[in-house]
């Protein structure tokens, strides 16, 4: 029992977080790329969310090993020694640094909760990503759940919402781009850790310091081809304010939740959590940026909230022959 409630309070604990963190990060970044005057670059705050990721992930695998030397000995083992390895994560890494940068472009242009209601599109995305890459089924019910969600997004999309506190141009056109290309990369990135990651007994540290030090790589090359020039000029770190840093640290522990629910927690939570961003995230829009519902929002975010909770039930389609079978033995003993 005690054991079945050490899980149940740590699945709790990882839905809160994974809820709040999810809500604040896309609020707090929406803030920074519209209302603050001056402009910092997203490419460097992609880059220092990488750091501080890979930072959290060695004091979290140093607690795991207990000691320096071993820490030392597993970091030589699985990245120095392993350029296949390495190779192989670099591939999400790089997926990964072009979402986080679309996710500012698409924030710059967005609303919040337009954002975050259509980011639900990486659902659909990853599921024909787990078809088609983990060879895995999906119910009838999830299939239902996809186009419903599908059918909220258009909802959402149908009729532009205005808002009244944001200080910059904005091109919604851009910023739907941007986001189709975030939910493709959310969706390919994704499937292909969990691929790798449950392919291995290797520590789930192991994995991210070994993605990481390829996205530092990778985000630093493109804070060099991207704002190479105007980092030069005004510095690395040029329009930096604390709620700058909040959003790079909220980045660092939505990434880290996310390896973790990859291995401990299942869909239904992970549905809980995005629905209740999504309504968090809207009604602090509605406060900070003086969004102003529709109709059709309201119902396609329902919708939308209602497709997540279908899709994370587990299967019943496997499950009906079995009972049909056992009621069918019944009535011939009978």
């Amino acid at each position: 029992m005690a054991t079945e409630n050490v899980s149940l309070m740590f699945k709790l604990y990882c839905l809160t977080v994974m809820t709040v963190v999810a809500a604040t990060y896309i609020i707090a970044l929406r803030y920074t790329r519209t209302v603050l005057t001056e402009m910092y670059f997203a490419t460097t705050a992609v880059c220092i969310t990488e750091v501080l990721k890979l930072i959290l992930s060695l004091g979290m695998l140093a607690r795991d090993m207990g000691s320096l030397s071993g820490v030392l000995a597993a970091l030589r083992d699985h990245t120095v020694r392993s350029p296949k390895e390495m190779l192989k994560l670099s591939v999400p890494s790089l997926v990964y640094a072009v979402q986080n940068n679309m996710a500012f472009v698409a924030l710059s242009n967005l609303d919040a909760a337009v954002y975050q209601v259509t980011y639900q599109l990486k659902i659909p995305c990853t599921a024909l990503c787990t078809v088609f890459m983990l060879n895995r089924s999906l119910s009838k019910l999830q299939w239902v759940s996809v186009f419903m969600l599908c059918a909220g997004v258009t909802l959402v999309q149908w009729k532009p919402m205005e808002t009244t506190k944001v200080q910059v141009v904005q091109n919604p056109v851009l910023g739907f781009v941007a986001i189709a290309v975030a939910v493709l990369c959310s969706g390919f990135a994704g499937v292909y850790f969990e691929k790798v990651l449950k392919a291995s007994d290797t520590s789930l540290w192991i994995r991210n310091i070994q993605m990481y030090i390829s996205g530092i790589v990778v985000t630093a090359c493109g804070v060099y081809l991207n704002d190479g020039a105007q980092v030069l000029e005004k510095g690395f770190f040029f329009g930096y304010t604390h709620w700058v840093w909040i959003v790079i640290l909220l980045a660092s522990l939505g990434g880290l939740y996310t390896s973790v629910v990859v291995k401990y927690t299942d869909n239904i939570m992970k549905g809980f959590s995005a629905a209740a961003a999504i309504v968090i995230s809207t009604a602090a829009s509605v406060l900070l940026f003086g969004l102003q519902l529709t109709l059709n929002f309201i119902a396609g975010t329902i919708l939308v909230c209602i497709s997540i909770y279908y899709y994370g039930l587990p299967k019943q389609d496997t499950l009906v022959p079995v009972e049909a079978e056992k009621s069918k033995q019944q009535l011939i003993n009978v």
